[in-house]
C-alpha cells in the first residue's frame, strides 16, 4: 500500500523467544550455574490492508437509542451560577414557597389552569344567556299579555254590545201616548249614523200616530244574540215580545218581533249606538 511505513507492513509466521544466559561470556568456559530467561518478542502490526478487509466485513451496529444514551462526563450536583438579573426577578416566588408550588403545579398540567371553570370569560357567557333567556321570558309574557288584554277587551266590548242592542229593541217596541215624547227621545238618544237620521226625518209623524192612536206598548226581550262583533262594531240580533193596546184593541194583543241592529261604538263617550235596525221576521 503507497504511504505505508515500511515498519508497519513487517510480518512474521510466530513469535520468537531469545534465550539469554546470564553472566555467560562468548567463547568461554559454562558457568557451574545458568538460569533461562524468557522474553516475549512483540507480535508484528498487522497490515493495514488486512485491517480495512476485516473491518468492512464486520456487522454495522444499530444505532443506540435516544433514551439510552448517556452524557459522559457530566457534573452530578453542581449548579451553574446564580444570574443576579434572575436572582432578583425570583425573589418573589422564593419568598413565597406556595407560589412557587403552584407555578409547579401549572407548569405540570400544561396549561390547563387556564381552562379551568369559573374563569371570567365562562361567567361573562353564562351572564349573557340569562340575559338573553330573560329577555326571551320578557318578551314572550308580554305577547301573551297584549294577547290576554286584546281577547278580554274584545269579549268585554262584546257583551256591552249585546247589552246596548237588548235595551235598544226594548225601547224601540215601548211607546205609550202618555209619555210619547219622552219615549221617542230615549230612541233618538242612542240612534247614530242613517238610523239615526231616518227616524229623526219620521219622528212627527211617528209621535202623531201614537197619540191619535192612543197607543200603549210595552216590550220584553226573550233572547239576544251576537252575530258578529269586535270592539268598535257588532251585528246582534234580538227577540222581543210585546202586548200592544190601541183604539181598536183596548184589551191588547201580543206581537212577537225579531230585530237586527248594527251597533257602532262611539269614540268619544264608548257607547254602543244603533247604525241601521230593521224587523227579520
Amino acid at each position: 500500500m503507497t504511504g505505508v511505513p515500511e515498519e508497519v507492513a513487517v510480518t512474521s509466521r510466530r513469535n520468537t523467544t531469545l534465550k539469554v544466559i546470564k553472566g555467560a561470556l562468548a567463547g568461554g568456559p559454562s558457568p557451574a550455574r545458568r538460569r533461562l530467561v524468557t522474553r516475549p518478542v512483540p507480535r508484528p502490526a498487522e497490515p493495514i490492508e488486512q485491517v480495512l478487509e476485516r473491518l468492512d466485513r464486520e456487522p454495522v451496529a444499530e444505532p443506540a437509542a435516544a433514551g439510552d444514551l448517556k452524557v459522559v462526563g457530566d457534573p452530578v450536583g453542581v449548579e451553574d451560577p446564580p444570574d443576579p438579573d434572575d436572582k432578583a426577578a425570583g425573589t418573589d416566588t422564593e419568598a413565597d414557597p406556595k407560589a412557587k408550588d403552584a407555578d409547579a403545579t401549572a407548569a405540570g398540567d400544561g396549561g390547563r389552569a387556564e381552562a379551568a371553570p369559573g374563569t371570567p370569560g365562562r361567567g361573562r357567557a353564562l351572564t349573557a344567556l340569562l340575559v338573553v333567556l330573560l329577555a326571551a321570558a320578557l318578551a314572550a309574557a308580554g305577547v301573551y299579555g297584549h294577547r290576554w288584554y286584546v281577547d278580554r277587551a274584545t269579549d268585554q266590548a262584546r257583551g256591552d254590545a249585546v247589552a246596548a242592542a237588548r235595551q235598544a229593541a226594548v225601547n224601540f217596541v215601548s211607546v205609550s201616548a202618555a209619555s210619547v215624547d219622552r219615549d221617542l227621545q230615549r230612541i233618538t238618544a242612542g240612534a247614530t249614523g242613517d238610523f239615526k237620521d231616518e227616524f229623526t226625518r219620521g219622528q212627527a209623524q211617528v209621535r202623531t200616530a201614537v197619540v191619535e192612536n192612543k197607543v200603549q206598548s210595552q216590550g220584553m226581550v226573550l233572547r239576544a244574540g251576537l252575530v258578529s262583533g269586535d270592539r268598535r262594531h257588532a251585528v246582534v240580533l234580538v227577540a222581543v215580545d210585546a202586548t200592544v193596546k190601541n183604539v181598536k184593541a183596548p184589551d191588547g194583543r201580543p206581537s212577537h218581533y225579531r230585530i237586527q241592529l248594527d251597533l257602532v261604538r262611539d269614540k268619544d263617550s264608548g257607547d254602543w249606538l244603533v247604525s241601521k235596525l230593521q224587523f227579520v221576521g
